[in-house]
């Protein structure tokens, strides 16, 4: 298996920084780099030095963490054209870094020499030889990236393998291949490995971008063709349509292919990696996004989980825990009775023919009649279980809640709210001062509970999605609203309200995304003053 060896490069904080809406604070980049050395993968770019202060802030205080495995690369290009490597700003900015590792990025189709460089091609090759030799002398690993290079190759293969072989003699411990457009197909890229001469190459790796959908099938025909090394971002982000997913790719290669990576006994890690980097970044994560999404492992039809219950493997191509996430039945008016009771397992052992199962199985189908649904909301329906199994526990009874809008002139609009609740015979009363009035119920409700439940304090809102249901009744129309919620702690869960008036739809999700994690997984109890 010594062959089938690969190292796997994340630049997650460098191209996949430049993926439209993604933004992280320096603190962010620092944890996220730790959490991928937690996760053993061989290589974190941490971006350009030359960038902004904030990337190089970001080599000052790397530098002040301890890695168990990664190895931190900075990011450059070679030096400029008629200059010195040892006297180069983005050379000099490299080294300054004091990364172990560094990624060196130069051009390889000739248009590019030409037209963007504005020099010629032995100047080019110059160009590579010197800042890799100057590199390599102050003790760094170097990773060359060879930008456009299939493009450059199809044009004219024999200067781009002479940038390769430059890249080889100048002591490169690795030649990155990169598809800079995203243009290439799996064939294109399959058929250009195999014509390179390996033997008289360094390490050969792949970078690929999925402007044609196909980053991830790309860098899986790169491997299988040769290439050792290759490079990613954790769910795909980067650059326009984004970089090979390494979400995807590491499982393909491990699980499917065969392959040995470092970041292989973490697999059962990999899902709450996911969701840790979009939580950074403040992205919600895609749902159907293959192994780590939510949908990845769900289920809808009555018939599909029937044939769960009976063999799992029959509908799922592997054991979602390989790579840390779970399996869900989804709840709809396709579920049948083996839904309902796949989900009743978690309380015991029951049958198609118990009553809870009819029970449950009627109010499901009334409460869609009403408009819910609980595919989405599987949080929702676990109180409605609950409540059917007589294990449900409240964490409040609401007396009233008064909320009032106001707007003067042209001052910004203000929303004040009340709230009278009751929690084990006491009387509680929470107030707040917000813009709209969910967000002012919300805080009304956290100032009543918090002191009394202070794990409340822990659970934020990840998403609001409202739905209008019956839009032919125009602004009395009756809407379902959805709401995420995580804990910060991998957790996220979600939760239905239905009403005419968009205020109390968010009141029963707000109520019932609290009392989920109440009965599902607070170690708390009610707190008196």
């Amino acid at each position: 298996m010594a062959d089938k060896r690969i190292e796997v490069f994340d630049t997650t904080l460098r191209d996949g920084m430049q993926g439209l809406e993604i933004n992280y604070t320096l603190e962010d980049k620092l944890q996220i780099a730790q959490e991928l050395d937690a996760m053993k993968i061989d290589y974190i770019e941490g971006g350009f030095p030359l960038s902004n202060e904030k990337e190089a802030a970001f080599f000052r205080e790397v530098r002040k963490l301890s890695f168990s495995h990664a190895t931190v690369c900075a990011f450059g290009s070679t030096r400029r054209a008629g200059g010195r490597a040892d006297h180069d700003p983005n050379v000099t900015a490299l080294l300054d870094a004091q990364t172990p590792g560094v990624v060196v990025v130069g051009k390889s189709w000739r248009a590019h020499v030409e037209k963007v460089l504005g020099t010629d091609e032995e100047e080019n090759l110059r160009m590579i030889a010197d800042s890799i030799e100057v590199l390599k002398k102050e003790g760094r690993h170097v990773i060359f990236d060879l930008e456009h290079f299939f493009d450059g190759y199809l044009e004219h293969p024999e200067y781009s393998l002479r940038v390769l072989e430059t890249g080889t003699d100048a002591g490169a411990d690795a030649l990155v291949l990169c598809d800079t457009n995203g243009g290439n197909l799996p064939s294109v890229v399959s058929r250009v490995y195999a014509e390179l001469p390996r033997d008289r190459l360094a390490p050969l790796g792949g970078h690929f971008h999925n402007d044609c959908g196909t980053a991830v099938a790309n860098s899986l025909a790169a491997l299988e063709a040769g290439a050792v090394q290759i490079q990613g971002t954790i769910n795909g982000w980067g650059e326009r349509c984004g970089n090979a997913n390494l979400c995807v790719f590491v499982p393909n290669a491990i699980l499917k292919l065969g392959y040995e990576a470092a970041c292989g006994e973490r697999l059962p890690h990999l899902t709450s990696l996911s969701r840790f980097v979009s939580e950074k970044a403040n992205v919600i994560p895609d749902k159907r996004q293959p192994y780590v999404g939510t949908a990845a492992f769900s289920h809808k039809a009555g018939q599909h989980a029937d044939v769960l219950a009976k063999a799992d493997y029959l509908m799922e191509h592997i054991d979602a825990s390989l790579v840390g996430n779970e399996r869900k039945i989804l709840l709809s008016e396709l579920a049948g009775k083996s839904t309902v009771v796949e989900k009743l397992s978690k309380y015991g052992i029951f049958t198609k023919n118990d009553e809870v199962v009819k029970e449950l199985i009627g109010v499901l189908k009334e409460k869609e009649r009403d408009g819910y649904e609980y595919e989405a909301a599987e949080a929702s329906f676990d109180l409605l279980v609950r409540r059917a199994l007589n294990r449900y526990e409240p964490i409040v009874r609401i007396r009233n809640y008064h909320l009032e809008s106001y707007k003067a002139y042209e001052t910004p609009s203000k929303t004040v709210g009340r709230i009278f609740m009751q929690a084990h015979g006491r009387d509680l009363m929470g107030a707040a001062v917000g813009v709209g009035p969910v967000e002012t119920l919300d805080a009304a409700l956290r100032d009543a509970l918090v002191p009394h439940y202070p794990f409340i304090s822990k659970i934020s809102l990840t998403d609001y999605r409202v739905r209008v249901l019956n839009p032919e009744r125009a602004s009395a129309a009756k809407v379902r609203v959805f709401i995420t919620s995580t804990d910060h702690e991998g957790r996220s869960w979600d939760t239905v309200g239905v009403n005419e008036n968009i205020v109390e739809a968010s009141w029963e999700a707000l109520v019932d995304s609290l009392e989920y994690y109440y009965n599902e997984f607070a170690e708390d109890t009610y707190a008196p003053d």
